[in-house]
């Protein structure tokens, strides 16, 4: 049976997630005409513990903390059991965000360790996506890309130099050495700063040499 990759992007604001999905989208749309699902880093999928994560991200405390880890692990359990493994069989998923997040959160707002943090996450977590890609950018670039966006996507409490440099700091500690993160699947680090397009291409192209694209048959694409 086809299985299609589950793939998160990941890296700070600014550094063009959301870009690269809206392009890997496109790709799989127009390449392969399958349309990948999209989710978010926190679906709320196990509302009895939808409060714990709210208070555990916007009010983080010492009395807070292991109710937040609990809710997280509860979510993505439900995102993976309702959303991403039920879709696998027919399209690619992709999650802006999903775990490198996370140990950058904590790290930042509930002041732990990441390895502390991953290890009470892969205590709970079924799985993981096949690739993380990770956005690298200079904070201050980030920062300014971020800043330049439209809306309220700036927050005051978080998109400071000071914060994304922590967020920054964790997620080189992680990428530096993925094999103790194994949750996190393949680790792809890609320079953000490239344009768009070759951000894109060099994404596409690692999922191609990591073997996560369809293996369709000329009769295959014909009968899609």
């Amino acid at each position: 049976m086809q299985r299609y990759p589950f793939i998160a992007i990941e890296g700070l604001d600014g550094t063009g997630k959301t870009t690269l999905r809206k392009g890997l989208f496109r790709l799989w749309q127009g390449l392969y005409e399958i349309t990948p699902l999209c989710v978010l880093t926190t679906n709320f999928l196990a509302p009895d513990r939808a409060g714990e994560i709210v208070s555990g991200k916007y009010q983080p405390s010492a009395q807070n903390s292991a109710a937040y880890l609990a809710a997280i692990i509860a979510d993505k359990n439900s995102t993976l059991d309702r959303l991403v493994r039920p879709q696998r069989p027919a399209r690619p998923v992709i999650t802006d965000r999903w775990l490198l997040s996370e140990l950058a959160f904590f790290a930042v707002k509930h002041g732990a360790k990441a390895a502390e943090t991953y290890k009470a996450l892969a205590s709970g977590i079924k799985e993981g996506p096949d690739v993380t890609l990770v956005l690298e950018l200079p904070t201050a670039d980030s920062m300014r890309r971020a800043k330049g966006r439209s809306g309220d996507a700036v927050r005051a409490d978080w998109d400071v130099h000071h914060v994304q440099t922590a967020v920054q700091e964790v997620y080189a500690e992680v990428t530096n050495s993925p094999e103790s993160f194994p949750l996190l699947g393949t680790v792809v680090r890609l320079d953000a700063g490239l344009p768009a397009a070759e951000v894109l291409g060099a994404a596409w192209n690692a999922l191609e040499h990591l073997g996560l694209m369809p293996d369709f048959t000329v009769t295959d694409r014909e009968n899609h």
